[in-house]
């Protein structure tokens, strides 16, 4: 004698981990992306800018940027003299 009750639940509790499961990986999958963006965000080319090793060359124009971060070297803008 089969009960369907108890299938029924058991399938209910089955399609419920599973969902939970996958809610799961898909929180992990945004968050760890969110701190990607957020890095690149902070990039010394995201705010107008370049890394110089040497750092900034003011005789060539170019100015510290300090809202961008560089891997080495100085984040550099270039600013136009001219009008």
């Amino acid at each position: 004698m089969k009960k369907k009750g108890v299938e029924l639940s058991m399938n209910v509790i089955i399609i419920a981990a599973i969902g939970l499961l996958v809610l799961v990986i898909l929180a992990v999958l945004v968050i760890n992306a969110g701190g990607k963006t957020q890095t690149q965000m902070k990039s010394c080319i995201a705010v107008g800018g370049i890394c110089q090793p040497n750092g900034c060359d003011t005789s060539k124009g170019y100015s510290p940027q300090t809202s961008g971060t560089c891997d080495t070297g100085a984040c550099c803008t270039l600013f136009s003299t001219t009008g």
